[in-house]
């Protein structure tokens, strides 16, 4: 069988860097009738490691599907020791939303999915709290409420995992969800779970940070997206943005300031991140934007 010409394909590649690793994937591509539409390459001296973005689309009517792809690319992923994906890219994520009780992330994200800014699914939304479920049920989204306490918390981490396999889902976003998951949880999750902190990370960490930016008299206030970790706000960094500030501005207006750019950063890390321009690096990451 052979590809769809109309369905834009991509393929992800990371290993060790070395001689001829660019050479073999463009060669594969070329080799089986590929028309490369984009193509991003990285390699990290200090890592040591290569990172590779391609998309593509059919060339020639004998370009061969895409599990045939799959089956001849194995044979340069092991020559190579490369970690790689090759996927249909008009297929959208599946992204489950997490939210407390702000809703500003949440609204923009739903707002983006709705005018088609953002290529993913959001097959439910899960809150600890009730608040924001007739924003998702406007939407016609799934709603969750799955409170907690701190004897209640693993059992409603399981149910949120239950979610998670039920839906298929492909990316958790933490839309200001104002719990810190468990090790547990985070290493479930391991790169596929992204967190939007209210702070230029790694300043003012913990709770109320614009507060704390305010009384250190900071002249910039931003947001930082990462990937969560076990360990505190500390995961890779994937996006922040800055916004400038000064003395006129009283703590209030450092969050309304604040979620604005809260909101664009997220979005942009769960864009890249869909698209699959994200790599973890060690504990940073490589954007391809």
């Amino acid at each position: 069988m052979n590809a769809d010409p109309t369905v834009p394909y991509l393929l992800t590649v990371q290993c060790p860097d070395g001689l001829g690793v660019q050479a073999a994937v463009m060669g594969f591509l070329a080799g089986h009738q590929c028309f490369i539409t984009e193509s991003h390459s990285y390699g990290d001296p200090q890592t040591g490691r290569f990172f590779m973005r391609c998309v593509f689309r059919a060339g020639h009517p004998n370009m061969p599907d895409i599990e045939t792809m799959r089956g001849h690319f194995q044979t340069v992923a092991t020559n190579f020791g490369m970690e790689w994906a090759l996927v249909d890219a008009s297929r959208p994520p599946r992204v489950l939303i997490a939210v407390s009780r702000f809703g500003h992330c949440m609204n923009d994200l739903l707002n983006r999915w709705k005018s088609r800014q953002l290529h993913i699914q959001i097959p439910a939304v899960v809150s600890n709290h009730e608040d924001l479920r007739d924003l998702a049920e406007w939407h016609g989204i799934p709603f969750y409420h799955l409170p907690v306490t701190k004897e209640t918390k693993a059992d409603q981490e399981r149910q949120i995992l239950d979610l998670i396999e039920t839906n298929e889902i492909d990316l958790v976003v933490l839309a200001r969800y104002m719990q810190v998951l468990s090790q547990d949880m985070s290493a479930a999750l391991s790169g596929r779970c992204i967190n939007i902190h209210h702070s230029f990370l790694p300043s003012f960490k913990g709770a109320r940070p614009y507060q704390q930016a305010h009384e250190k008299g900071v002249k910039l206030i931003g947001a930082t997206a990462h990937y969560v970790t076990e360990n505190l706000d500390e995961g890779p960094i994937i996006e922040q943005e800055v916004m400038r500030v000064d003395h006129t501005h009283t703590g209030e207006a450092l969050v309304r300031m604040g979620r604005d750019v809260e909101t664009v950063v997220l979005a942009r890390a769960v864009r890249w991140h869909c698209e699959r321009r994200v790599f973890m690096n060690n504990r940073k990451t490589v954007v391809f934007k």
